[in-house]
């Protein structure tokens, strides 16, 4: 069962891998700029709305609701990267 701390873990991991992976694509490939800053902000919004979500969560079932859009979201950002590059 998902937990606030998992929950929490697993997005600042994603946050930060796909923060990574976007300043390794603007230095490889400086054209894609101004994309992966987008995409480094829509991922800072996300963290931003994650974080929020898991503050109005008032008992333990809604963290796997959390846990599963956290999961999509992750194959979004791994789709928008894989598009870089």
């Amino acid at each position: 069962m998902a937990s606030k701390r998992t929950i929490k873990k697993q997005l600042n991991g994603m946050i930060f891998d796909v923060v990574d992976e976007c300043f390794s694509v603007q230095l490889y490939k400086t054209s894609q700029t101004e994309v992966t800053n987008k995409l480094i902000d829509e991922a800072l919004d996300y963290r931003d709305q994650v974080l929020a979500q898991i503050h109005q969560a008032k008992t333990k079932k809604d963290y796997p609701v959390i846990y599963e859009q956290l999961e999509d979201k992750a194959v979004y950002f791994v789709e928008q990267l894989n598009g870089l590059q």
